[in-house]
């Protein structure tokens, strides 16, 4: 038994691990307040879930009472506790919660950017800079690789593990049979794959170019080859780019070019708009953005 919780883990991914210990959380707050015995919390009873999202309708959004739900299951499969609902009942619950969602626990929709957006962001950074170099460097790699910004980069300075994040030589360029150039990126370990994915991009004219500003990254920091791809030059040695120093770097020159800075996971929904508005078919976007559903059919 002990074998199998250890295996059993690694089948959620570590940030599915913090989601879900949010929702136990709150259903253990909930089961405390209704003097639920423990005995009785697990395995749960169809009643007992369906009293908890009615409990959470209207004070939280249905898509975070959802993952509560989904919390609470994988707890009991952790522990090899049956999970037997009704889940039509389930189900026709968590659809009242998401339209029981209150006004501010909506999320506004993301602007995406745009190939204008980055060029006068560009025109705002000091690309002699080493750290406006790494941004540019990354906002236009991430753009056109069509990935989510924390692939190229690390939640905080001290976090950096060359098993997940992306190394200077996790990169290499390969040619199609029309000897056409793109650079690949291998991704060490992604939320869906622990054996990481592949993503590209191709030479693209103007400005925006991502090449161009990876090369003149690597002139201006020349990162180790075993630290983080977008490192950059701090005093005597390279320091890390993480997601928030990217952020808040891109919203200073946003707000110097008089524009609304805009949220991180806009340069993925930016990407994918902008492949399509060129006709890329649907199916090769959905791939190349490495999507297993349509949802992404969102950003159009």
């Amino acid at each position: 038994m002990s074998r199998i919780q250890d295996v059993i883990c690694h089948a959620w991914a570590e940030s599915t691990h913090e989601s879900y210990g949010s929702g136990l959380l709150v259903y253990h707050v909930y089961c405390d307040s209704c003097s639920i015995p423990e005995p009785e919390r697990a395995p749960a009873s169809s009643t007992l879930i369906s009293a908890f999202i009615a409990f959470a309708a209207g004070s939280y959004s249905g898509k975070t009472i959802a993952n509560y739900v989904f919390g609470v299951c994988a707890w009991h499969i952790l522990h090899g506790l049956e999970w037997s609902l009704n889940d039509v009942q389930i189900d026709t619950l968590l659809k009242a919660a998401e339209n029981l969602t209150p006004s501010a626990a909506k999320r506004k929709k993301h602007h995406p950017y745009t190939v204008q957006f980055i060029i006068s962001l560009r025109d705002h950074l000091d690309l002699d800079s080493p750290l406006d170099a790494s941004v540019f460097g990354c906002l236009t790699t991430a753009f056109y690789c069509t990935t989510c910004i924390g692939e190229f980069t690390i939640p905080s300075l001290s976090s950096f593990d060359p098993n997940i994040h992306i190394k200077l030589s996790d990169m290499h360029i390969e040619h199609d049979r029309n000897n056409l150039q793109m650079r690949v990126f291998h991704i060490p370990r992604t939320k869906t794959s622990r054996e990481g994915e592949d993503v590209s991009f191709a030479p693209q004219n103007g400005l925006s170019d991502p090449e161009q500003a990876l090369l003149h990254h690597l002139r201006i920091n020349e990162p180790p080859p075993r630290g983080t791809l977008f490192a950059y030059r701090f005093k005597n040695s390279h320091r890390p780019l993480t997601k928030q120093k990217l952020i808040a770097r891109l919203a200073r020159a946003a707000r110097a070019a008089g524009m609304d800075p805009l949220q991180g996971h806009g340069i993925r929904i930016g990407s994918t708009l902008e492949y399509l508005l060129r006709n890329v078919p649907f199916e090769v976007i959905k791939t190349k953005g490495r999507w297993s559903s349509d949802a992404f059919q969102l950003y159009l």
